[in-house]
């Protein structure tokens, strides 16, 4: 079988590995070049023609919707899976303007992201075979070529707010799924511990975290928190 091939352009190294190490877990697809920046990618693309770009928007020098935007002026047939911290809606608008595949706010859980290349791979393959056109494959097709975007905070309870719940997720990936206190989680959030405790108990309770005593050497034991074992490396 011939594997899509994968450029992933992403200014945290870290990140950038996460991504390839994601890929990898995919049946069908290869990482063929990693840039972290955009000139980088534009020298990628001098040599490489990549099937899938996976792209990051914040960079220090540049934007990545302004590189998809060259992209497709430049009529180049690379299809674009956005992947970021950006939250606008203009930002979404910009990236179904630029036909972007799809479009997944971090952290993104590696379920979240399997579902994405599966998708694209079931695309590319279908755009492969088909000759002519039924209007009920046309519509199947053209469902699979927009963005399908995850931002989450559909399905959480009230008072509990999704973009605190993914900076907590990201503290633990960004830190190595170090072990936190409420009070250490609170001042790299910036909120009390009263908060962020209550919404590392809510993590607690739909199983993406674990707690251990930690009794130090005096006084009372400290809950400290982390990722559960299954997601730990499971987020982007």
């Amino acid at each position: 079988m011939t594997l899509l091939e994968v450029v992933i352009v992403e200014d945290n190294q870290k990140v950038s590995r996460t991504h390839q190490a994601f890929v990898e877990k995919v049946e069908g697809f290869e990482v063929t070049g990693i840039a972290n920046t955009i000139g980088e990618a534009r020298l990628l693309l001098n040599t490489l023609e990549p099937d899938l770009i996976l792209l990051d928007i914040y960079f220090p020098e540049s934007n990545g919707i302004e590189f998809l935007r060259e992209l497709r002026a430049s009529h180049h047939s690379t299809d674009v899976i956005l992947i970021t911290a950006a939250r606008e809606v203009e930002m979404l608008h910009s990236a179904l303007q630029g036909g972007a595949f799809d479009y997944m706010i971090k952290p993104v859980f590696f379920e979240r992201f399997q579902e994405s290349l599966t998708n694209y791979r079931n695309y590319k393959k279908q755009m492969a075979t088909a000759g002519t056109l039924t209007q009920e494959e046309a519509d199947r097709l053209f469902r699979k070529s927009a963005p399908a975007v995850s931002m989450g905070g559909d399905d959480v309870p009230k008072g509990i707010d999704s973009v605190t719940l993914k900076s907590i997720l990201a503290v633990f990936e960004n830190e190595d799924n170090k072990a936190m206190s409420a009070t250490e989680m609170g001042q790299v959030i910036g909120v009390s511990r009263t908060t962020a405790r209550k919404y590392l108990e809510y993590l607690i309770s739909e199983g993406l975290l674990t707690i251990h005593l930690d009794y130090g050497t005096k006084g009372r034991p400290e809950r400290k928190y982390r990722l559960e074992k299954s997601e730990a490396g499971g987020t982007i």
